[in-house]
């Protein structure tokens, strides 16, 4: 597929030399063909330089002493030139017909700022199909995705794609999150643009007990800094919703927390969520009750 626009492929890398060899092959294999791919490798102490630069001229390598992913990505854009922009993170793969699915999007409407799509979640033991990730939103979704109610973009750094135009003018990824970035910068993007959605599982997301996701305390963290760095603001539509965002918040790390088995952590952000939404009351005895299900 041919186009005037080129796209550029953004490979954050750490200590996963393991993975990335198959991220870059299904980079290569796009039907919408990147005009350049780079694989950044953020302070990687394993194989991964021997294996990226086994790629020849195809991919480009560079690397930073260890700063975390929003570091590595924000360094990727700087040293490319697509006017759209992909990100995909080492350990995933993506299915061929990915980025020519997402062009569309952009093609149809030149509004649209990001686009995202679905994903599969595999287990990377067995490769057995663990859940879909299909739901989500396109057009002017910004509150909605603030609320925290449901998912409305799929902000895993994998699935999303942008113009350079929209990286630039929301200042790229903030390197003071390392849970949740993928959320952030989707929601400042939304907030200037409209966003497309090609509704496929056009990702596969590989779970294997390590991914950034799993550590619930840093999730805290980095959320409480992109909330209050959200509403931080003058702009009436966005305060209208921040007791219901916030409530919505603690309930999610609340339930984190307990599946977790961290006891604390869950009563916590409990008790928070409760204190912006009382209405949640009713919620915790059935989570309980399901817990001691499962």
């Amino acid at each position: 597929m041919s186009s005037a626009r080129t796209i550029s492929v953004i490979i954050p890398t750490y200590n996963y030399g393991r993975f990335v060899s198959e991220a870059i092959t299904s980079a290569l294999r796009q039907t919408y063909e990147p005009s350049e791919i780079v694989v950044v490798d953020d302070g990687s102490t394993d194989g991964t330089a021997e294996i990226v630069q086994g790629f020849g001229e195809r991919v480009r390598y560079l690397r930073q002493e260890r700063a975390g992913v929003c570091a590595a990505r924000n360094l990727g854009v700087a040293n490319t030139t697509g006017h759209y922009i992909a990100f995909l993170d080492a350990d995933d793969i993506w299915e061929p017909i990915k980025l020519e699915k997402q062009i569309q999007k952009f093609e149809a409407d030149p509004e649209v700022g990001l686009v995202h799509c679905g994903m599969r979640e595999f287990d990377s033991a067995t490769g057995e199909t663990l859940q879909f990730h299909l739901e989500g939103d396109e057009g002017w979704v910004a509150q909605m995705h603030l609320l925290f109610e449901r998912p409305v973009i799929n902000a895993s750094g994998s699935s999303i794609v942008v113009t350079r135009t929209a990286f630039d003018q929301v200042e790229g990824f903030d390197t003071r999150l390392r849970n949740g970035e993928d959320w952030e910068f989707c929601y400042r993007v939304a907030k200037e643009f409209k966003v497309g959605y090609a509704r496929e599982p056009l990702v596969q997301y590989r779970n294997h007990g390590v991914n950034a996701t799993k550590n619930i305390s840093e999730m805290e963290r980095s959320s409480l800094i992109a909330w209050r760095k959200i509403f931080d603001t003058d702009d009436d539509t966005v305060l209208v919703i921040k007791r219901r965002s916030y409530g919505n918040l603690h309930k999610v790390l609340a339930g984190s927390y307990l599946h977790n088995r961290q006891i604390g952590g869950f009563l916590r952000n409990l008790v928070k969520s409760l204190w912006y939404r009382p209405s949640y009351l009713a919620h915790y005895p059935r989570l309980l009750v399901r817990r001691r299900k499962n």
